[in-house]
């Protein structure tokens, strides 16, 4: 099979690595890729905004699959243009269709659908611009801390959490009026703050059929203790220790069986990853945020605990059998500590030399924001390499990545040492 993975990360790189292991996996792409996907599969240069330039590539290579890494070609409607395209709608894509994809497209789409469907969820309004005096006096109502999300993609970086009410207000003002980000933030979802503890869980889905894959914890602060600005992620840990098996029967109940027949009750196909963002309320779980794809850094601890040849369980999904599929899951804990730019995730430089990678033993290194420039891998982003390991808990996985970070340096070079703090 010829396969196209469309992205860029670690979690194409880890996708791209697994898919490697299959005996029926005859050829590797990733568009674009970076200089880990280079070493496994051939990197295409294409924008993954031209739909028209992805085509041209799938017909050209004969490609059998085609696998969408990040949320903004699904959000776009990527699915939709195979589907529509008499050369192309028999090739399966995984991921949904853009309908569906308004699940990470739109805060407000995705908490109307919680309520339709009654899946647990902090209390919230909407606003725009024009009722921008409500939107305000919504705040009065609320105890602080303030949580304030754009409506639309902002890069990961459109969620505010507020202790200040004039703060608050302020910037649900620069928000909506000043556009800070952009056309994601025209509607502006305010909500209750809940107190807990957060945890990422995935389901793979065929439409009809779901499997639930391995849980996992990501780290998004960039400060130690988590403090700081948002990033990306600095790090996983799976599984989630508190995930015990009563929790996880809640989540299966309140959660992922009402998502998945609510998917059908509104017509929204999909087949593909879905990522569920939950905090855990005293024992009780709630649902912060739907993606409509894997999470990274999570996908590097997520996928290289599954054991299955994922070529045979993604055809499941392209073909509607995944209650056929026995998910086999590693017992073992993985963890992955991602290295970052220095600066990161403000301004930061690339092109920084990256030495060491030949020099790693016994942990899986996954690379995100990387090139390769005149025979050297150099940093190209601001999440830079994620070094995965195993371990008969996350304590002793972390030990192993920590381990292996020290043979490994590039200017400016930064991450988080205390992952799993709170656990």
């Amino acid at each position: 099979m010829k396969i196209l993975i469309l992205g860029s990360g670690g979690r194409e790189h880890t996708l791209a690595w697994k898919l490697k292991q299959s005996i029926h996996l005859e050829e590797l792409f990733v568009a674009p890729g970076n200089a880990g996907t280079g070493e496994v599969a051939t990197n295409l240069p294409i924008s993954l905004d031209n739909f028209e330039e992805i085509k041209k590539v799938v017909l050209t290579h004969g490609i059998n699959m085609v696998i969408v890494g990040p949320e903004d070609p699904l959000v776009k409607g990527v699915h939709d243009f195979f589907l529509n395209d008499g050369q192309l709608k028999e090739i399966p894509v995984i991921g949904p269709q853009k309908a569906a994809a308004q699940l990470e497209g739109s805060k407000d789409f995705a908490k109307r659908f919680m309520l339709r469907h009654q899946i647990p969820t902090a209390a919230y309004q909407s606003f725009t611009s024009s009722n921008l005096e409500e939107g305000y006096a919504f705040l009065d109502r609320l105890t602080p801390p303030y949580v304030l999300k754009a409506d639309g993609l902002a890069a990961g970086k459109g969620v505010l959490i507020l202790e200040d009410l004039r703060e608050a207000k302020s910037e649900l003002n620069r928000m909506l009026v000043g556009a800070k980000f952009g056309n994601a933030s025209k509607t502006v979802v305010i909500e209750e703050f809940l107190s807990g503890t957060e945890l990422s869980v995935f389901v793979l889905t065929d439409g009809n059929h779901y499997k639930v894959l391995p849980t996992a914890k990501d780290y998004k602060r960039i400060g130690e203790g988590d403090t700081g600005l948002n990033t990306g992620g600095m790090g996983a840990i799976s599984p989630v220790p508190f995930a015990d098996d009563e929790f996880m029967e809640k989540i299966l109940k309140r959660v992922i069986q009402p998502t998945i027949m609510g998917l059908n009750a509104d017509n929204l196909p999909y087949k593909g990853f879905i990522f569920i963002g939950l905090i855990k309320v005293g024992s009780e779980p709630y649902v912060i945020e739907y993606n409509v794809r894997l999470g990274d850094p999570e996908t590097e601890v997520v996928i290289p605990r599954i054991q299955n040849d994922l070529i045979v369980v993604l055809q499941a999904v392209a073909d509607g059998t995944l209650d056929q599929i026995d998910l086999k899951v590693d017992e073992r804990a993985a963890a992955t500590v991602m290295l970052v730019a220095g600066g990161y995730p403000g301004h930061y430089e690339k092109g920084k030399e990256i030495k060491g990678l030949r020099d790693i033993t016994d942990s899986l290194l996954f690379q995100a924001g990387t090139k390769l420039e005149s025979g050297k891998v150099v940093t190209n982003g601001g999440r830079v390499i994620a070094v995965t390991s195993f371990g008969n808990d996350f304590k002793k996985a972390l030990e192993k990545s920590y381990l292996n970070i020290e043979k490994i340096e590039f200017e400016g070079m930064n991450y988080r040492k205390d992952l799993g703090f709170d656990l």
